[in-house]
């Protein structure tokens, strides 16, 4: 692995201690949301220094140049590339699907008062990233099997 790695996990890390910092010693309603930075980027960091340890290792590097090469085959396999556009753009527009349905219900809930905060919507903005995500690996991977 290059250097930039680990100064990049080393950033992160550090950046994830100064919003620990900052959390700790300000308080306010935003609070949770920088401790929830702090923990996502120390974690982040954490785990970017011990990937570059672990294939810096004397043992590891024969094998990490092994996964590098399998992963530049597999980055560069057309059909996959032409796949991964594929599954992207039906998640794309599935997702285009779902967004235009989502404004309308929350029009709609909105009008009626029962949505008062903005905690559902954010919910929903969350579990709809993590619905494009997996969308996109099941269409992958049923497109990858098809072909």
């Amino acid at each position: 692995m290059r250097k930039s790695n680990l100064k990049a996990g080393i950033v992160y890390s550090v950046g994830g201690l100064i919003f620990l910092m900052i959390t700790l010693l300000i308080d306010s309603r935003l609070s949770s949301l920088l401790f929830g930075m702090a923990f996502m980027a120390a974690c982040s960091g954490i785990s970017m220094v011990c990937r570059y340890l672990y294939w810096n290792a004397e043992g590891n590097r024969e094998r990490y140049a092994e996964k590098l090469a399998q992963e530049e085959i597999e980055i560069h396999d057309e059909l996959k590339v032409k796949l991964r556009d594929k599954s992207g753009r039906y998640a794309y527009v599935l997702g285009l699907g779902v967004i235009s349905v989502s404004i309308v219900v929350f029009g709609i809930l909105g009008q009626l008062e029962i949505i008062g905060d903005s905690r559902m919507i954010v919910l929903f903005l969350g579990g709809y990233m993590v619905f494009q995500v997996f969308a996109w690996n099941v269409i992958y991977k049923h497109l990858l099997r098809k072909y």
